[in-house]
């Protein structure tokens, strides 16, 4: 799965994104998830600093490189996400990692 640890009592809206690579990039076909608590209908997107999705879905595909955030007005606005276009990119998992850790990267033109 693609949740964080436990939102068990977790206060806070979290910005998810799939495939979980980091940076995220186009040609991945993003998709992005608010998750938080409260409906998801009230979710408002927002591109580069600015509202660009009122009253929008809780989870949407991009199509645009920039920096996305959401807010859930039960938990607030979600750490940004940003995603990039570039033509060489390096990727690691999203995941928590461990000294010790074996983790496979991701290099592609």
């Amino acid at each position: 799965g693609w949740c964080p640890l436990s939102l068990t009592g977790a206060q806070t809206t979290q910005l998810l994104v799939w495939p979980r690579w980091t940076p995220a990039v186009l040609w991945d076909r993003v998709t992005l998830t608010c998750q938080g608590l409260g409906t998801s209908g009230a979710i408002t997107w927002y591109k580069d600093r600015r509202r660009w999705w009122q009253k929008g879905p809780d989870h949407l595909t991009v199509t645009e490189i920039g920096t996305y955030r959401c807010d859930r007005p039960s938990t607030g606005l979600s750490p940004s996400v940003r995603v990039l276009n570039d033509w060489l990119v390096l990727q690691v998992p999203v995941w928590v990692l461990l000294e010790g850790d074996t983790v496979t990267l991701r290099c592609r033109v």
